[in-house]
């Protein structure tokens, strides 16, 4: 979903040594019946590491936010 890789601000693949990530998402794909709203978002988010998540109303902001805390 292009609108949602373009709103995730500030997301980057850690630099090489850095350790692992604090989170880490991978390929996430979430749907409601016929209705994809995410479809393989990564995200990496290091240890200190500060992410906003910006887009317009709809594009799955909540819902990649929900898959993190695995609601």
């Amino acid at each position: 979903m292009a609108e949602m890789s373009a709103g995730l601000a500030g997301s980057r693949t850690l630099p090489e040594g850095a350790g692992d990530a604090m989170v880490r998402l991978e390929g996430v794909r979430k749907s409601f019946a016929d209705n994809l709203v995410l479809d393989g978002i990564d995200l990496n988010v290091g240890l200190g590491e500060v992410l906003v998540v910006i887009g317009a109303s709809g594009s799955g902001k909540s819902t990649l936010l929900r898959c993190v805390n695995l609601l």
